[in-house]
């Protein structure tokens, strides 16, 4: 037969509250990296915009997401400090 643990607040979970903050910040980083890419269409499809080419576009906003994609997964990797159980 399997042990049961002695009481529900003994389980220890994979992520704590700080890992799931930080996730949430790097998925807003992601967020905002992938609005930096928004825009630069026309309204002609006939007609050429070059603001599609922009810095904020082409280099800028990859640079953001790839940053927001690190960012969670130090997220998933951190570790925060254990508490003294007394």
């Amino acid at each position: 037969m399997a042990k049961q643990p002695s009481s529900p607040s003994k389980l220890k979970f994979a992520f704590q509250k700080k890992n799931y903050q930080l996730l949430l910040i790097g998925i807003g980083i992601v967020l905002l990296g992938y609005l930096l890419m928004t825009g630069g269409g026309s309204e002609d499809p006939n007609v050429f915009d070059p603001s599609i080419f922009s810095f904020r576009r082409i280099t800028l906003a990859p640079i953001v997401v790839l940053f927001g994609y690190a960012f969670i997964g130090y997220a998933i990797m951190h570790k925060p400090k254990q508490r003294s159980e007394s």
